[in-house]
């Protein structure tokens, strides 16, 4: 009880962080208090650091990344051409929006595709002269998309990268098994938004007023680094990855470069930029992830184990689905960060599952913790931040009417998913 009283106040700290405190302190602060209450032990503290620090680094060098990118007008110039492909017609631009979200979040994660791309479309909305009601329907399948499609590499979320760690998944079998998954999520995610939105989005739109894309380039060097550098990026990753080489180096190699490329253009203000860098993450992973310890130290995973273990008496299906939607109720309740390390934990500690259904367990529990915070606010720190950014240029969505819309559009992209997972995995196996 201790550990779980433990938890949720730190959980209510990171998600309110008084008086600036930021996520970094809150969790930290949460951590030294389970230290000193008994809850967990010094000796836990390298035993977390080993799970998290991986994915921490990788995390905070995508979004250094995606801010040198964002700053040089890489994603306007990219949100502009996708405008200019849509030829004037709303029921074109809506998809190829919803596919620029998709892979933004494949290549920067989540939290760089709803941060980064929002305010563009916001923009893009503005020179398009869209009415509110028709820029809101592009603001949330922003918001949407940048999570359900958050599956198919190791670096598309944070999530991704502490389960793969976790359970030694090198890159390219990961890619294998989600890159499917994700395709269906993204099919999946494409119908749902077009039938809720369909009514707001425009017949057509004037072109008139957009810039031409050239316009939005602020550091031509960044720009022709760019795409060879992602490029060259992504085949290190599966070139690297038999050779057990920590995602977190290829990444800070590509921050480091395209770093220096912008420090000798001079048009990139990259201390500004570096100092704006997620640099809390580390102190939150470590700390978060050590409250979320307390809670396997005191019992509560190999409770969800038992559960675990019964779904995996019912067939590669109930345990698929079982899992699958369990770790979206715990992430939309409990944020889906310490959600993945419970479930994660909870799926070593299950005895007497087969490969076949231990595989499925593992998949099942990141597509349920990547997808499941769309039901609430509190899910994901991306959402909170995502809502933040919105609410500072005067567009306020409620928590009522957000958890309306998850409600209705996350449990088909959900389910979808999770049937995509059951049938392909096998065949990859």
């Amino acid at each position: 009880m201790l550990a779980l009283v433990l938890f949720i106040i730190t959980l209510a700290l990171v998600i309110t962080q008084p008086r600036g405190l930021g996520i970094g302190w809150s969790a930290l602060g949460g951590a030294v208090a389970a230290l000193l209450c008994g809850v967990i032990t010094l000796q836990d503290i390298p035993v977390v650091w080993h799970i998290v620090w991986d994915a921490t680094f990788t995390f905070v060098a995508l979004i250094i990344i995606s801010l040198i990118l964002d700053e040089a007008g890489f994603f306007q110039w990219c949100a502009l051409h996708v405008a200019r492909w849509g030829r004037g017609r709303g029921a074109l631009l809506f998809p190829l929006v919803v596919l620029m979200g998709a892979a933004m979040a494949a290549l920067f994660a989540n939290d760089g595709a709803a941060l980064l791309l929002t305010p563009i479309v916001m923009a893009l909305s503005e020179r398009l002269r869209l009415q509110r009601a028709a820029a809101l329907a592009f603001i949330m399948a922003t918001g949407f998309v940048a999570d359900t499609t958050s599956l198919p590499l190791v670096i598309s979320n944070l999530v991704n990268i502490v389960s793969a760690g976790f359970f030694n998944v090198p890159f390219g079998a990961y890619a294998a098994a989600m890159v499917p998954v994700d395709m269906v999520a993204l099919g999946a995610t494409m119908g749902v938004l077009w039938l809720c939105w369909r009514k707001h989005i425009p017949a057509t739109y004037r072109l008139a007023h957009l810039p031409s894309p050239a316009s939005a380039m602020r550091d031509e060097g960044v720009f022709k680094a760019a795409f060879p550098l992602l490029g060259l990026v992504l085949t290190a990753y599966f070139i690297t990855a038999p050779f057990h080489v920590p995602v977190c180096v290829v990444s800070g190699l590509a921050a480091l470069a395209l770093t220096l490329v912008a420090w000798r253009g001079g048009k990139v203000p990259v201390r500004l930029l570096l100092a704006k860098a997620p640099w809390q993450i580390v102190l939150f992973s470590l700390g978060m992830y050590l409250v979320v310890y307390g809670l396997r130290n005191a019992g509560l995973t190999g409770e969800l184990a038992t559960l675990l273990a019964w779904l995996g008496q019912h067939g590669a299906l109930a345990a698929t689905m079982g899992t699958g939607f369990l770790a979206a109720v715990m992430s939309s309740l409990m944020n889906n960060m310490p959600s993945t390390l419970v479930g994660a934990l909870a799926i070593q500690q299950t005895p007497g599952l087969s490969a076949p259904v231990h595989d499925m367990m593992v998949y099942a529990n990141v597509i349920g913790c990547d997808l499941g915070p769309k039901f609430t606010p509190v899910g994901s720190l991306a959402t909170l931040l995502w809502l933040h950014v919105l609410a500072s240029r005067d567009v306020r969505i409620s928590w009522w009417d957000y958890m309306k819309a998850g409600f209705v559009m996350t449990p088909p992209v959900l389910a979808a998913a999770l049937l995509a997972l059951r049938w392909w995995v096998p065949l990859v196996r």
